[in-house]
């Protein structure tokens, strides 16, 4: 399931706007698939600036770690505490309760998207692989 209303980094984040310039962040069904039971995400720091495309955390599962890219660039605004405690959501929920973190981006959320996927062509990449 790829929802039609969101935009995906190559490196299978997904972003959602949330206003303007606020934007709504996790990993994508196919990635969490991909890396089994999610054991630990290193959520950055409320307020930390990120660059689109720099690491900005890892997400650890059973059987790796993979890193956490910055699919837009802005301010972190919110964390989701919630994956402290209980990490996985990420596997459960990856475009709901499992959402990652919240920017507020350089530009307006559109603008800061467009280079990015739409769903279709976020299918076919992961068809391919």
């Amino acid at each position: 399931m790829t929802p039609e209303d969101l935009k995906f980094s190559e490196a299978h984040e997904w972003v959602g706007a949330t206003a303007d310039d606020t934007a709504r962040v996790g990993i994508t069904d196919y990635a969490q698939n991909q890396l089994g039971d999610v054991v630990f995400v290193q959520l950055p720091e409320v307020g930390q600036r990120i660059v689109a495309g720099a690491s900005i955390g890892e997400i650890e599962s059973t059987k790796s770690v993979s890193d956490l890219f910055a699919p837009v660039s802005g301010e972190v605004t919110a964390v989701n505490e919630a994956l402290v405690d209980q990490p996985e959501l990420v596997n459960s929920e990856p475009y709901g309760a499992g959402w990652i973190f919240e920017v507020r981006t350089d530009e307006p959320v559109a603008q800061s998207v467009q280079g990015l996927l739409d769903a279709s062509a976020y299918r076919s990449l992961t068809e391919q692989s």
